[in-house]
């Protein structure tokens, strides 16, 4: 039997722990190598994350676009406000022939001051004047027969009284006289119609004025009623009326007794004090603006009927006038919109209604307030609902107030 010495037993123990420490140390290996690839591969997949992160935000900030916008500017034109109006006279007229016949002679021409009731022409009526003659005939006829069956009326009742005729016989010479009554009461009317008929061979003007057109010369043939052949046309020039349309916003300023000045013609032509006499009392839905009438004295004839005129509205009696520039505005097909940005971003599209245009700008009579974001050249492909980012720097619109006189 051999002896174990002790050196041996200790070789044994240390044989014995080698293999669990070389495990535990490939272990170790085997976990630091696969920190070090994790690392390696968290280390490269992270900077691409982030970088595909920054480029689907950089997508999606491109995909909103930016734009300019300005906001409504309402001011007060300062100098005034000079709109377009039209001279009428005070009252004109169509002068038509009444009877049938042939123009006899014609006694003013156009440019001519006539007065009222002043014969202007005579018309030859054969036919008219033939049944004049009849009716007159046939008027004393029946005044005639009417005088004598009164006669025997009259004596045919005494008869009656007597006894000397019938009853009946006296009742038929008493309807015998109501008859020839009726024919002679029907025959002065038909002579009294043909006698005012007769008043109108001599054409006379219905008031003071002037002849502006004359279409008749002598020996035409006149037809009676004939609307579509006017023989003269008058007007009466003193004093004129001047119309004009004030917009929606300044209508309520304006009043009865009122004076403007009318300026007719060229700018540097003379001026005349024009009187508000009335108003239409109604916005045109169309311009939305009110029709205002003036009376302008014109005992000189220095304004003529028809001319362009301006009426300067003074300040006292403007109200804010709102503008914004023309490439603020969207034509559509059946309106004009704006692109309105409100506080997130959102874009919502608005009629508006579009009153002078200044040039440049463009009166907003309606559809936007002074606090609105209007958006500059907007595309045609805007939409109600579409998210846009508002530019740092925003235009004003500025409107001098100068621009009005326009």
């Amino acid at each position: 039997m051999s002896a174990t010495t002790p050196t041996d037993s200790v070789g044994s123990d240390e044989h014995k722990q080698d293999p669990n420490r070389a495990r535990r140390r490939h272990r170790f290996i085997l976990m630091s190598g696969g920190a070090l690839v994790l690392i390696a591969l968290v280390g490269g997949f992270v900077p691409q994350v982030r970088q595909r992160q920054t480029a689907a935000a950089d997508t999606k900030e491109l995909a909103i676009p930016t734009v300019a916008v300005v906001s409504p500017t309402a001011t007060t034109p300062r100098s005034g406000l000079n709109l377009p109006a039209e001279v009428k006279p005070w009252q004109e007229a169509s002068i038509f022939a009444r009877v049938n016949g042939y123009l006899k002679d014609w006694l003013v021409d156009i440019g001519a001051h006539v007065q009222k009731d002043q014969l202007l022409a005579e018309i030859d009526t054969p036919d008219l004047d033939q049944q004049l003659a009849q009716a007159q005939s046939q008027a004393v006829l029946a005044k005639r027969n009417l005088e004598q069956a009164k006669k025997t009326n009259t004596k045919w009742q005494e008869l009656y009284k007597q006894g000397v005729v019938s009853q009946l016989d006296a009742e038929n010479i008493d309807t015998s006289q109501g008859t020839n009554q009726a024919n002679t009461e029907a025959f002065a009317a038909n002579l009294r119609f043909l006698e005012q008929e007769v008043a109108f061979k001599r054409v006379t003007a219905p008031f003071a004025g002037i002849i502006t057109v004359r279409n008749v010369n002598v020996g035409d043939l006149i037809t009676a009623n004939n609307t579509s052949f006017e023989m003269f046309h008058i007007q009466q020039t003193d004093p004129l009326r001047v119309y004009f349309r004030i917009p929606q916003e300044d209508a309520a300023n304006i009043a009865v007794g009122q004076t403007f000045n009318v300026q007719v013609g060229a700018e540097s032509a003379k001026t005349y004090p024009g009187k508000v006499i009335s108003t239409s009392g109604a916005v045109s839905p169309d311009s939305r603006t009110m029709l205002v009438e003036l009376q302008v004295e014109n005992a000189k004839n220095e304004i003529l009927p028809g001319s362009y005129a301006t009426v300067r509205v003074p300040e006292v009696a403007l109200g804010k006038l709102v503008t914004l520039p023309d490439n603020t505005l969207i034509f559509r097909e059946k309106s004009v919109q704006v692109g309105v940005v409100d506080a997130k971003g959102v874009v919502q599209l608005r009629d508006v209604k579009v009153g002078r245009d200044f040039g440049v700008q463009s009166e907003i009579l309606s559809g936007v307030t002074e606090s609105d974001k209007v958006i500059v050249n907007p595309s045609d492909s805007l939409t109600t609902g579409t998210t846009v980012r508002v530019a740092a720097a925003t235009p004003t619109a500025s409107l001098s107030p100068e621009v009005p006189k326009k």
